[in-house]
């Protein structure tokens, strides 16, 4: 697992990837929800998608609570099958993380049938805030989502 942070000015791009013991499908089943993170995310106490649209719709907005109570909305940009693949955007959050786009691709590993999962962002941020907040999102958000993705599915 390796952790590359780019920032230039106010921009900041953060990159985690990890490699899951299990076959690419059994992965894609629990990620593809784009509505179940709360089921496996351990930062995430609710989750519904706004309008009772499907979790699966390109454009749905999932309005979710973090344990300590924070609300955010994100919003479902892309979804392909068959690169197994999702990007989705933050509309709304309490902490200064501004034109944040999200990227998650998983592909699969054909010695020993495991999955590479790469979780990539782009956000600005307010000045001074860089670091904080790329180490907040790639350990929090990622690093803390491969850890409870395999506790979820019994890789551990």
């Amino acid at each position: 697992m390796r952790s590359n942070v780019i920032s230039e000015a106010e921009m900041v791009t953060v990159t985690r990837s990890t490699i899951l013991d299990a076959p690419l499908e059994a992965v894609w089943e629990e990620l593809r929800d784009f509505n179940g993170h709360d089921r496996w995310h351990p930062a995430v106490a609710d989750s519904q998608i706004e309008r009772g649209r499907d979790a699966d719709r390109v454009g749905c907005i999932r309005k979710f609570h973090l344990e300590d109570g924070s609300e955010l909305r994100e919003q479902l940009l892309t979804l392909s099958d068959m690169e197994t693949a999702f990007s989705y955007c933050l509309l709304e959050t309490p902490i200064p993380l501004f034109n944040y786009v999200a990227h998650v691709r998983l592909v699969p590993v054909t010695d020993g049938d495991q999955t590479f999962w790469e979780w990539q962002s782009k956000f600005d941020t307010t000045t001074g805030k860089s670091d904080d907040m790329a180490a907040l999102v790639g350990n929090d958000i990622y690093q803390a989502g491969f850890d409870a993705i395999r506790s979820h599915m019994g890789l551990t």
